[in-house]
């Protein structure tokens, strides 16, 4: 491929058309190298990545690719007065003298709160397309026919078989899933569109499906078993998202320009915040975290803060979600594809929604286990605020969080804030709200109050021992320490003891005492009353 000087060009914040890419001299990571091993190596696929993720660039750039439309993909100097730029690698390694129909449906677009919605929605859009591709419809209100019918006509009308690309075929479902009847009879409306695809085989080229969630086959996919799922398939992990490679080389004239104008972003604090998702080998970052940090030079939860509903939230709190369990959780293949409306894993939920990502896949003989956790510091720390904005606390009380004042009380070691400060956060609980709330029936609610509170700093939550039977509840590395934490529940009023004496038996700290950057041990037992709903018992050994 041919290189052109590096120089600085647009970000593509928000654009999702190759044509408004290329032609608008903005910055583009190649993925075509993918799409060619994708069309070379079939033709029925699904794809299930989280929101602002890039997938409908990737649905664009491939329907340009098979519309022809070659220009896009060449190198072009810039002497017609449009921008320069690189040849892709598409360019040289495709048949551009075979152009294909090209049918475009998307549910990115808006909320449908009913199903006559929906049904709009599809007619509008499969009448859309017949027009652009030339071809007559016999029957518009017929969904699956006039569906059924595009297909065979634009292929019979083009003289080559069709391909079939779905923008978030899954949000009309997702956006109405606290309303389980509508979400019900969104699913049946879209199942009753897909369904069309299987028995279309001899005139379709080339299909791709792309979503946010895996939702099982059986309830959405009905008669359409013939898509290879490739969400998990190692050679298309990067197909979404950028690499370490890309922020480093297609990006460097920003980081570049950063550093001459005094604001310099640190590689490795840009990889805490925004890198860690995780479908195969290789680590990706989301693009709309990278291109607004490139853009504003700060540090900010700028995915979370774009959409994440207080109905995961709510759906959290009312599970009784024991909140540390997100720095590591087990969960099998069939686990993570368990989606549906009235059957919703939490761990398929939150990986599926991108709050989890796989953090290591171990295969048992034939069945693979995947241990999640969350990706990195914007997720950890944006996902715990809301947690205790929207979960635990009240408006008029949030202002008791202080997290200035909790920052600096760990950075100061100061053991008796810190004591004082939780004491009254869990003071400031409502006692109507505990009534009325399960999770608070639940031992775990004490410690998941405590962890989000500490995890909303982002700060180093060691993975490997939260949540693990026989293992530490806590530990937190922070200002070269490493903080300790044994919790228990107790039915009195006065403290035991029993939280100090497992940690000393077990001796929890010994693994972290001398380990590089640490230079001081906190062991912190904390005892929780389960009849006055606070902190009895607060003990704290150092070495």
């Amino acid at each position: 491929m041919s290189s052109l000087p590096t120089l600085r060009r647009k970000l593509p914040i928000g654009i999702q058309t190759l044509r408004d890419i290329r032609e608008g001299g903005y910055y583009y990571v190649d993925k075509t190298p993918l799409v060619a091993r994708l069309v070379d190596s079939g033709k029925f696929y699904f794809l299930s990545r989280p929101r602002r993720f890039g997938k409908s660039l990737l649905l664009d750039t491939i329907a340009c690719a098979f519309e022809g439309k070659r220009q896009l993909f060449d190198a072009h100097d810039g002497s017609d007065g449009t921008a320069p730029r690189d040849k892709l690698f598409l360019a040289d390694h495709w048949d551009w003298a075979k152009p294909h129909p090209v049918i475009r449906l998307s549910f990115a677009e808006g909320r449908l709160e009913k199903r006559d919605e929906l049904d709009r929605h599809i007619r509008r859009q499969l009448r859309e397309q017949a027009q652009r591709l030339g071809v007559a419809l016999e029957d518009p209100d017929d969904i699956p026919g006039s569906f059924a019918e595009l297909i065979s006509r634009a292929a019979e009308q083009h003289q080559r078989q069709a391909v079939v690309l779905v923008d978030e075929y899954d949000k009309p479902i997702l956006d109405n899933l606290e309303a389980p009847e509508i979400a019900r009879a969104m699913r049946e409306g879209l199942r009753n569109l897909y369904s069309v695809i299987k028995g279309r085989d001899a005139d379709l080229r080339f299909v791709l499906l792309t979503g946010v969630s895996k939702f099982s086959k059986v309830s959405i996919f009905s008669g359409l078993n013939n898509l290879r799922d490739i969400t998990l398939s190692p050679e298309y992990g990067t197909i979404c998202g950028y690499t370490d490679e890309d922020i480093d080389t297609v990006f460097a004239p920003e980081l570049e320009a950063a550093e001459q104008e005094g604001q310099p972003l640190d590689r490795e604090e840009i990889r805490r915040w925004y890198n860690g998702y995780r479908w195969g080998p290789v680590s990706v970052y989301n693009p709309f975290d990278v291109l607004l940090l490139l853009a504003e030079r700060q540090f900010r939860a700028h995915w979370f803060e774009t959409g994440t509903p207080t109905f995961l939230v709510q759906w959290l709190r009312g599970k009784g979600f024991f909140t540390p369990r997100l720095e590591r959780m087990l969960a099998e293949e069939d686990l993570l594809s368990a989606f549906d409306v009235d059957d919703i894993a939490v761990e398929a939920m939150l990986w599926q929604t991108g709050y989890l990502t796989i953090q290591r896949v171990e295969n048992c003989g034939g069945l693979l286990s995947y241990e999640l956790g969350v990706p990195n510091r914007e997720v950890r720390g944006a996902l715990n605020r809301a947690l205790l904005y929207f979960g635990w606390y009240p408006a008029e009380q949030r202002q008791l969080l202080q997290p200035r004042a909790l920052y600096q009380m760990l950075l100061q070691a100061d053991t008796d804030g810190l004591r004082a400060h939780f004491e009254r956060l869990y003071a400031s609980i409502p006692h109507d709200w505990v009534r009325a709330n399960p999770i608070a029936q639940y031992e775990g609610y004490y410690a998941s109050v405590f962890y989000s509170h500490l995890a909303s700093l982002g700060l180093d939550i060691v993975p490997e021992e939260v949540s693990n039977p026989g293992q530490c509840d806590l530990v937190i590395r922070h200002a070269n320490r490493a903080w300790v934490i044994e919790f228990k529940v107790i039915d009195g009023d006065a403290p035991t003891g029993e939280a100090m004496r497992q940690l000393k038996a077990r001796d929890y700290a010994a693994k972290h005492r001398g380990a590089p950057g640490i230079t001081e041990v906190i062991e912190l037992g904390v005892e929780f009353s389960r009849a006055r709903r606070q902190i009895v018992g607060w003990e704290v050994a150092c070495g």
